[in-house]
């Protein structure tokens, strides 16, 4: 016999029923805020960021950063291709708006100074003349110099390509970590 305080054991279904899809669109809500707005994966294809990062690596995009700052030298950044909309590739940031780059038997230079990079094992084994980048307009080159389609193919990367930061290494467990990006403060 049922009491009129004790609910029905249908409407304790439904009730739970109800809680369960509430909990799920919650979820899915959340999910697609935070994949649109602040954060999304990336798998890092092919050799041009040897040895910094590693072919098949999974890794997790800062998209918010962007929003609230400027590019540096020195960051890794993930952005849509230029040539290939539905690509997305993943290179250094090497030249800001308003500075000149070129690149001599290998060695960068920045508005005629040398880009002290640690990063790389081997420069590229090309040059370029002198290139203003106007406002708005990024150089990106990949570590493996000798293997990458980046700048200094393609040309120069516009501000609104740009995707956002590569944040945290989380496959293969043994690369878990933070990136490191290469700080350059003032100078290079």
């Amino acid at each position: 016999m049922q009491t009129a305080s004790s609910p029905r054991p249908e409407a304790r279904r439904q009730s739970v029923l109800g809680e369960i899809v509430e909990t799920l669109l919650f979820t899915l809500l959340i999910y697609v805020v935070i994949r649109t707005f602040l954060f999304e994966n990336y798998r890092v294809l092919g050799s041009s960021m040897e040895p910094t990062l590693q072919n098949n690596q999974f890794l997790v995009v800062n998209r918010l950063d962007y929003r609230l700052r400027r590019p540096q030298r020195g960051d890794i950044i993930v952005f849509q291709d230029p040539q290939s909309a539905d690509r997305k590739l993943i290179k250094r940031v090497i030249a800001l708006p308003g500075e000149t780059i070129e690149v001599m038997s290998g060695q960068v230079l920045i508005d005629g100074q040398a880009l002290d990079e640690p990063y790389i094992t081997s420069p590229g084994r090309y040059s370029f003349a002198p290139v203003l980048l106007p406002e708005g307009e990024y150089y990106v080159l990949g570590d493996n110099r000798n293997n990458s389609s980046d700048s200094h193919m393609w040309g120069n990367l516009p501000r609104d390509n740009i995707v956002g930061k590569a944040w945290l290494r989380y496959w293969p467990p043994s690369a878990w970590g933070l990136i490191q990006h290469e700080s350059y403060g003032n100078g290079l």
